[in-house]
């Protein structure tokens, strides 16, 4: 009876430490899946913060094409002017202004739109910024999701684990005492 005993009391004191061992991994599983999320999240607020440059360099450039497209539209009007001047037609009468103004307005019409273009494609960047932060928001709360579920998960094991010894000491009292 005694060799049942102790071999009772130490097939306990392993599944005690088995429980124990498994609710600690169950913990520290929660916490890595929380560090991989917040890692996640991390690297998707970075991708945030390089579309926001992204953002500003393309209104920036934008910026700088339709002031150099603009450049590029008077100089054609002081060309046509200076051809028109050479044929010896008065440059601020008639067809000739037409001609003139009609470029100016293509011309704006045209820079508008370069102006437009780097406006959305601004737009585009800012979005995905956004998304990107929203995406880290959800990863970090993911990671505390987990983390939860590995607290939960170890408490669940030491509850069975006790279960586990209660009914094993019932056994071996019962065993002993009998009945």
């Amino acid at each position: 009876m005694a060799v049942f005993t102790a071999i009772a009391i130490a097939s306990l004191a392993v599944s005690a430490y088995g429980a124990y061992k498994a609710s600690k991994a169950a913990k520290d599983a929660g916490k890595a899946q929380q560090s991989a999320a917040n890692s996640q999240a991390d690297l998707a607020e970075y991708n945030a913060g390089i579309a926001d440059v992204q953002a500003t360099d393309a209104t920036a450039r934008g910026a700088e094409d339709e002031s150099r497209f603009r450049m590029g539209v008077r100089g054609m009007i002081g060309a046509q002017r200076a051809g028109i001047a050479a044929g010896n037609i008065d440059v601020g009468y008639g067809s000739a202004v037409d001609v003139q103004a009609d470029a100016a307005f293509l011309g704006e019409l045209d820079a508008l739109t370069v102006r437009t273009n780097a406006a959305r494609e601004a737009w585009g960047y800012k979005v995905g910024a956004e998304d990107l932060r929203r995406r880290a928001a959800i990863s970090r709360k993911e990671g505390v999701n987990l983390a939860a579920t590995g607290d939960a998960n170890a408490a669940t094991i030491r509850v069975q684990a006790g279960a586990t010894l209660l009914t094993g000491a019932g056994n071996l009292m019962q065993a002993r005492y009998g009945k």
